[in-house]
């Protein structure tokens, strides 16, 4: 079956990810009363968790259908990050130990969530300049051993880790070793991704990086995908739709639009991240970029059917899977 050889080649990637790093951290609970103290609910606690977030859980992703991942963001030596630690330990993901520092905290989400409904969000985080990966310490680093690699995935959140000498060294390196680079922008950061193999952006990402708004809706897929090729030159762009699928381009022409596989949405937390994860170990692979958005998809329309940051499992793929991806193209050079 050609989707089982598929995840069999992934399995054999070796796959870097670098980005922010966060803990997820979950409060379930239900709600029966109002305080005295305030007009807010009352939320009895009935189970709490951690899970890895944003750069973090992309890796996570990977892991989980097999990938040897290494991550390289920054976390401090407080309570979240010697749990986020933990979690990257115990799921054997990579980390240099230099990425967890002094003077720094942990960038934390804690989701209070109601009868599978999130109530609220506490944010705990530091300046973004704490989070920044400095050249002297990481990047020469990172060049002695690029070729090691089968992809790199930058998953930028807009807290800092990710900056452009950093971008612009790794790209140049990974072209010259025909290793593939993805992207997860976030216009606001101001980090361009010029030469990259593939940016990943959802609709609003997209229109604020062709300088445009959403005006109630409307989307231009055409103009905005040949309006990022222009600015950003791409080899390839997808752009997330949500419950509308995914957007596939080449070239500054859309080639495809693939509808939404989830079946059951609970939960979008962490669909992109399992969306760029999927998209980059296909791509690694050597397979088209219309197979690994198809698959990047499918895997996407299964985590939204799960509470809280989720990942996805080669068991619960193929035992879901809907899609026929074509025979195993023949190892080369490149894309």
């Amino acid at each position: 079956m050609a989707l089982e050889n598929l995840l069999e080649r992934i399995r054999k990637l070796k796959i870097l990810v670098i980005g922010d790093l966060m803990l997820d951290r979950y409060i379930f609970g239900d709600v029966s009363r109002i305080s005295p103290e305030a007009p807010v609910p009352i939320v009895d606690v009935e189970q709490e968790k951690e899970t890895l977030g944003a750069a973090a859980n992309v890796a996570l992703n990977l892991r989980s259908v097999g990938v040897d991942v290494e991550v390289l963001g920054i976390f401090g030596f407080d309570m979240p990050g010697e749990h986020l630690k933990h979690l990257l330990v115990n799921h054997a993901i990579k980390f240099d130990p230099s990425c967890q520092q002094k003077n720094v905290r942990t960038i934390l989400k804690t989701r209070i969530v109601v009868r599978n409904q999130q109530l609220c969000r506490l944010d705990i985080e530091d300046f973004p300049e704490k989070y920044a990966l400095e050249q002297s310490i990481y990047l020469e680093k990172l060049l002695a051993k690029i070729n090691r690699y089968d992809g790199v995935i930058f998953s930028n959140y807009a807290k800092g880790t990710i900056t452009q000498p950093i971008v612009d060294r790794i790209i140049a390196a990974a072209q010259y070793h025909r290793i593939i680079t993805v992207a997860d922008p976030k216009p606001k950061s101001g980090i361009r991704f010029t030469g990259i193999d593939l940016l990943k952006p959802n609709k609003s990402e997209a229109l604020e990086m062709v300088g445009r708004k959403d005006c109630h809706g409307y989307f231009n897929a055409i103009d905005v995908c040949r309006s990022i090729f222009v600015k950003h030159q791409p080899r390839y762009l997808v752009i997330t739709l949500g419950q509308e699928g995914m957007l596939i381009a080449k070239n500054g022409e859309i080639i495809e639009q693939i509808a939404s596989d989830a079946r059951e949405i609970f939960d979008v937390s962490g669909a992109g991240d399992t969306a760029i994860a999927f998209l980059t170990a296909a791509l690694a692979a050597r397979e088209s970029i219309v197979t690994a958005a198809k698959l990047a998809n499918f895997a996407a329309g299964i985590v939204v059917g799960k509470i809280g940051t989720a990942t996805v499992t080669t068991e619960e793929i193929l035992k879901a899977a809907t899609f026929s991806c074509p025979p195993a193209a023949k190892p080369r050079a490149g894309v």
